[in-house]
């Protein structure tokens, strides 16, 4: 059995007439009739009742159509992987990323991607949301993982919710946990020192907010740390601070403890600028992360993070209303 006698043979079950069928498959109709019947032979049935002017399946031929519509798709789905595998020997991806994503779920993503196109460079842009944000508005980079909703004046972006996280209370191991129960509430951040993040970030809106809704100022023990030197302040036991569950991977020395509902969430997306076709290495990068993302166990996302690709792209304007970038269970 041959891929062209499938094709010939899904033409005429398609048009119900011979000559009809060469002429979509750009082939002369002997040479055509001739492979159908070839399959025929091979197969020991006939696949289509000719009377003149009416052709029809038979039994045999209904049975093999879901067959080779399936093999003809698969053939024409590795035909296309191949063809951009072959054609991204070179290329770029320059990728901003929240410095959580970067120490949490990006490594993964880029080794794998890396792996299937070695030959695309990647560029990795490090910093907060709005700092992306700028940097994609100016054409600096090509895709951006960043938090909604979006801030910003730069024309508008498309965004694709890709995960929901969980916000954490970081605590040293070394030490007793903050209460010595299993979750804390915004309440018991109250005349705690808290080692706080640079203006900028999106989780020191969100923890300064949630305090404040909870009717207290924090205390601030440091404040103006990037990601790694907040961690490393409550390593060294200067206080706790709240951070995104996927900032604790790979750190043996700290502990997370989740917030009691309503407790804080954000939600991750991946962007680009709308006005700006992304070139083919970031398409296929936006590929590969989802593909990676619905590929993640239960085991492997936690407690704390959830997959929320599925969901299709979304146009967010840059003069649309504000709001916040982080919410609750009960919003």
């Amino acid at each position: 059995m041959q891929f062209q006698q499938l094709t010939y043979f899904l033409a005429v079950a398609e048009t119900r007439h011979f000559t009809r069928a060469a002429e979509l498959c750009r082939v002369a109709q002997p040479s055509l009739s001739k492979q159908v019947r070839n399959l025929e032979e091979e197969l020991g049935a006939s696949l289509f009742s000719r009377a003149r002017g009416n052709i029809t399946l038979t039994l045999a031929g209904e049975a093999l159509l879901p067959l080779a519509q399936r093999i003809v798709a698969d053939v024409e789905t590795a035909r296309r992987e191949v063809g951009e595998l072959a054609g991204m020997r070179r290329g770029r991806v320059r990728l901003g990323a929240t410095p959580s994503l970067c120490a949490g779920l990006l490594a993964d993503v880029l080794a794998g991607f890396h792996t299937r196109f070695p030959g695309v460079e990647l560029q990795v842009e490090e910093g907060g949301s709005r700092d992306l944000i700028r940097a994609l508005g100016k054409g600096e980079l090509d895709l951006a993982l960043i938090i909604l909703p979006l801030h910003s004046s730069d024309p508008a972006f498309v965004t694709t919710p890709i995960l929901r996280e969980n916000l954490v209370v970081v605590s040293p191991t070394s030490r007793p946990s903050p209460n010595g129960r299993a979750s804390m509430r915004i309440t018991e951040l109250r005349d705690r020192p808290l080692v706080m993040f640079r203006r900028g970030y999106d989780v020191r809106e969100a923890t300064l907010h949630a305090c404040r809704a909870a009717g207290f100022e924090p205390q601030l023990a440091v404040e103006g740390g990037e990601m790694d030197a907040v961690l490393r302040f409550v390593e060294a036991g200067l206080g706790i601070a709240v951070v995104p569950s996927m900032a604790l991977k790979n750190r043996p020395g700290l502990r997370g403890t989740p917030l009691a509902r309503p407790r804080l969430l954000r939600t991750i997306a991946l962007a680009h600028r709308k006005d700006v076709e992304p070139q083919r290495a970031a398409k296929a990068f936006h590929r590969h992360l989802m593909h990676h993302l619905r590929q993640l166990t239960p085991e492997e996302l936690g407690d704390d993070l959830e997959v929320i690709a599925e969901g299709g792209p979304e146009e967010v304007h840059a003069s649309g209303p504000a709001g916040r970038r982080y919410g609750t269970e009960t919003e």
